[in-house]
C-alpha cells in the first residue's frame, strides 16, 4: 500500500489541482540531518524553505555576552525559515539547528519565486502563512512586554505541546527570556 506523501499535508488537494500539486510536490528535495547540525547559520543567506516532515529543530541568535538565546522552535509540519532573510536576501543574524535527527523538504529561493508567480493557490498559501508568522513574532512581542513567565509557559505549552517533550529545558527557559531554575520552579509550581 502506497502511503500519502508528506507535501499532501501541508498542499491539501482540495486546494490544489492534482496538476498544481504535482508541479509543486515535484520541486521539493528530501533532505535529513543529524542532530546538532544546521539548516542556517548567521551570516549567510537564507536560501531554502523548509518543511519538517519528523524531528525537531530551534532557531536561535547570540547576545551580547554570547549566550545563545532560542527564538523559536519548529516541529513536525512547521516552516524552518528566516523569513526576512530569504525575502529581503540579506545575511540572517538567526541561526536554525537541529535538535533532533530531522527529515526536511527544501525548497530553493529560485524555485519558490517561480511556483509563487506561476500557481495562484500557492501563493496564497505563502501569504498566509507569512501573515501567520508575523503575527506569531508580534503576539510573542507583547507577550515578553505584558505576561509573566508562568503566562508564557502555560501559552507554550498551549500551542507547541509535542515541544516540552523533545526540547531541554536550557533551551526552553532562553525561548522564555528566564532563567533554568526560574523554570523548573514554575513547572513545580504548575504541577502542585
Amino acid at each position: 500500500m502506497q502511503t500519502e506523501h508528506f507535501l499532501k499535508n501541508i498542499f491539501s488537494p482540495t486546494t490544489f489541482t492534482e496538476k498544481e500539486l504535482e508541479s509543486i510536490i515535484s520541486k521539493f528535495k528530501k533532505v535529513s540531518f543529524s542532530k546538532s547540525d544546521y539548516l542556517l547559520k548567521e551570516g549567510k543567506i537564507e536560501n531554502y524553505y523548509w518543511f519538517i516532515e519528523s524531528g525537531f529543530a530551534r532557531s536561535f541568535v547570540n547576545d551580547t555576552k554570547g549566550n545563545d538565546i532560542t527564538t523559536d522552535f519548529y516541529g513536525q509540519g512547521d516552516i524552518a525559515i528566516d523569513w526576512s532573510s530569504f525575502f529581503l536576501r540579506n545575511p540572517t543574524r538567526e541561526n536554525i539547528q537541529a535538535l533532533t535527527d530531522i527529515v526536511c523538504w527544501q525548497l530553493d529561493f529560485e524555485t519558490f519565486q517561480q511556483l509563487f508567480h506561476s500557481i495562484e493557490p500557492f501563493r496564497e498559501q505563502g501569504r498566509k502563512k507569512l501573515v501567520s508568522s508575523y503575527f506569531a513574532l508580534k503576539n510573542q512581542r507583547v507577550s515578553f512586554i505584558a505576561d509573566e513567565a508562568k503566562e508564557r509557559y502555560l501559552q507554550l505549552i498551549q500551542e507547541k505541546p509535542h515541544i516540552l517533550k523533545n526540547v531541554s529545558l536550557q533551551h526552553i527557559a532562553t525561548y522564555l527570556g528566564i532563567t533554568k531554575y526560574s523554570l523548573s520552579r514554575i513547572r513545580k509550581e504548575i504541577a502542585s
